[in-house]
């Protein structure tokens, strides 16, 4: 698995972030990806982080749809591919009605062909080619007037790949079939297959791909307890996180991460946590929380239990891991974060040593496959 990380720009201290991401770099981070959610934007940190690092990829994680014009992403997307020489990958994500209405004032409306035709219009961009558009959301150039089909003057001999950060079964299905990777959240990698897997695949199944052209990329808390009963004093505030993931975020009549977890197995949880939640009683909304799904969504525990959750990760398909690592201070974060790096680089050297040591039984036994042998879904 390739490892990563996503940091905001918002609150706190930006020269603490920015010490953040390159002290991940010296650790061996492979990507930073950069938040917009409800505070700073995603463009400028990429671009000076751009200038201080110089090996890890870096991400918008996730651009806001509608919050600009397909060109206006474009133009931002080329050109943090070439000012990165090449490190840049566009990340792109329907946020939901709460921002996009509440505080960017334009429709949520129709997000799924919205998406599609972003996705269009940007490629068309990079193409160099003048952009000729024509599209249920977008039409380049606007008919009547003076306008004229133009191209971009911003040139880059840089690939821009696509991530799509979704969760709704329609939107994970045109992740599969346009994105070259999938920027998941909520994940349980036990209730995954039916609850991501399925519609990624069927995605991938109608444009012709296999699932190894697509970067699964899912994230988690990343925090270590000594003992089980440290562990246990952890869970409150997690509790309360989830809590707000299920009930607070979105509106009160759409939580795609409510949704998500549903599918997973918890419905009736979920939606009493949003029931109770959306009417005040927050402390009765994270007691509903039970220590299993905290621990099913998170990489927290002792050393080897979150080195056996990033095993169940990687087996379920997660082909890149973020990881989110606890902690008051830098050095806190940065140690955590180290740990977790190593553990990462053992399983895929455990795994490594497996699939060596199948392929020599296999030739003990005549059957000589070692050329064709892979993990699963594994890109390293």
């Amino acid at each position: 698995m390739r490892t990563s990380t996503t940091i905001e720009a918002s609150g706190g201290s930006w020269r603490e972030t920015v010490d953040f991401v390159t002290e991940a770099e010296k650790l061996g981070m492979d990507i930073c990806w950069v938040a917009e959610a409800w505070g700073a934007e995603a463009p400028s940190p990429l671009g000076y982080l751009a200038a201080r690092t110089e090996r890890m990829l870096l991400g918008s994680g996730i651009i806001q749809l509608a919050t600009r014009t397909p060109m206006a992403i474009a133009r931002a997307a080329l050109t943090l591919a070439e000012i990165s020489e090449g490190r840049f990958l566009l990340g792109l994500g329907p946020s939901g009605p709460q921002v996009i209405e509440g505080l960017h004032g334009v429709p949520f409306a129709r997000p799924l062909s919205r998406m599609r035709e972003t996705v269009e219009v940007v490629r068309a961009a990079a193409s160099g080619e003048k952009v000729t558009y024509s599209g249920r959301e977008f039409t380049i150039p606007l008919p009547g007037g003076e306008a004229r089909p133009m191209r971009l003057s911003l040139r880059t001999e840089h690939a821009v790949p696509v991530y799509l950060a979704t969760l709704s079964p329609k939107m994970l299905r045109l992740t599969g079939e346009i994105a070259d990777g999938w920027l998941g959240t909520s994940f349980v990698p036990e209730g995954a297959k039916e609850a991501y897997f399925d519609h990624l695949d069927a995605g991938l199944a109608a444009a012709g791909r296999e699932r190894t052209e697509l970067d699964v990329c899912q994230g988690a808390e990343v925090a270590f307890a000594r003992d089980e009963d440290e562990l246990r004093s952890m869970m409150a505030e997690r509790r309360a996180k989830l809590a707000f993931s299920l009930g607070g975020m979105g509106s009160a009549a759409t939580n795609f991460y409510n949704a998500a977890y549903s599918r997973q197995g918890w419905a009736d949880t979920a939606a009493e946590v949003h029931r109770r939640w959306q009417a005040g009683d927050r402390e009765g909304a994270a007691g509903l929380v039970t220590d299993e799904m905290v621990l099913g969504t998170t990489l927290i525990g002792t050393e080897d239990m979150v080195r056996e959750r990033l095993r169940v990760w990687r087996a379920a398909g997660v082909d890149t891991v973020r990881l989110y690592p606890a902690g008051e201070s830098l050095a806190e974060r940065l140690d955590i974060l180290g740990r977790a790096l190593d553990l990462v680089r053992g399983v895929e050297r455990d795994d490594a040593a497996r699939g060596a040591a199948h392929g020599a039984a296999q030739k003990a036994d005549g059957i000589d496959r070692i050329s064709g042998f892979t993990t699963p879904h594994s890109r390293t």
